[in-house]
């Protein structure tokens, strides 16, 4: 019997079309009503789906211990920001004159959260520099290291690799630079062996001291990993291509004219918008991702 989730309205579906995108075969299954995946939980294997139907948020699941279902649903509520009250952030952007029809057209955005935290690290640096979509076959190729689930449902299979299942095998399977191959086997290593820890009771700048000493990790995987492992609410990424490209065209620039505008430029416009600029970035992404 689904379960509805409770939320303040209003909810902005978009969500889910941020994650089918990012959704990886053999893992995840998404749509732009839906997503779907498998989860590896203090008990046992599981899986669970959450459907939009336009009122509702209603959530499927099986596990293998039930006592599992409230670090389930504690997950799902942080991956699609279901604790966030969207009033203050609209308000907030709707006083820029660049992101007021935005707003208003999209009320009630929300922040794409995560269900594992040494995941979303890995999947941040393999999606550093590159597309979105070649970032997801990158990821799918990985799902050849990872442990099958005893809880398979339709085409979700296996878990997200392991960091140690990553340490061990990654290079056999990631392509690219080698520095970068080496950089991520090495941080999947260090967070298999726990000398590095990365969780909800880190903050911005607990998350950056730890990561930017490590070769192949820059600003953007610190914002990025912390708006979706902390679900920090201020993160502006102004060397992001897609929060350029978002704001020049939202603005009336050709894409070729966005392209040269410059971060200090970016982060000026972006000042006024503290503490909500996370949610400055999905509009943004999503003028790009229109385009």
């Amino acid at each position: 019997m689904p379960i509805a989730l409770d939320f303040t309205p209003p909810f902005e579906p978009g969500i889910f079309d941020f994650l089918a995108a990012r959704a990886i075969t053999g893992v995840e299954e998404a749509d732009s009503t839906s997503y779907a995946r498998t989860v590896l939980l203090s008990g046992g294997h599981g899986w669970f789906r959450v459907t939009w139907d336009g009122v509702e948020l209603l959530l499927e699941q099986d596990l293998e211990e039930p006592s599992d279902a409230a670090e389930l649903l504690s997950h799902v509520r942080h991956l699609l920001n279901l604790d966030h009250s969207p009033h203050l952030a609209d308000a907030a952007l709707s006083a820029h004159p660049l992101l007021a029809a935005r707003v208003a057209a999209l009320p009630g955005i929300r922040l794409p959260g995560c269900v594992n935290p040494a995941e979303i690290m890995i999947r941040a640096m393999v999606g550093q520099q590159i597309t979105v979509a070649a970032a997801r076959t990158a990821l799918k190729q990985l799902v050849a290291l990872s442990t099958p689930s005893r809880l398979p449902h339709g085409s979700m299979t296996h878990f997200f690799p392991a960091p140690a299942e990553i340490a061990a095998r990654g290079k056999e399977i990631l392509r690219g630079p080698q520095r970068r191959i080496d950089s991520i086997v090495a941080v999947a290593a260090m967070l298999a062996e726990g000398s590095l820890l990365i969780g909800p009771t880190d903050s911005y700048e607990s998350l950056a001291e730890k990561l930017l000493p490590i070769a192949g990790i820059g600003p953007w995987t610190v914002g990025y990993v912390a708006m979706r492992v902390l679900g920090n609410s201020d993160v502006f990424l102004p060397g992001d291509a897609a929060v350029r490209n978002g704001y020049g065209l939202l603005r009336g620039d050709t894409l070729a004219a966005a392209r040269a505008i410059k971060a200090p430029e970016l982060s000026r416009m972006a000042e006024p918008l503290k503490p909500w600029r996370s949610y400055a970035t999905l509009h943004l992404w999503r003028v790009a991702g229109e385009k």
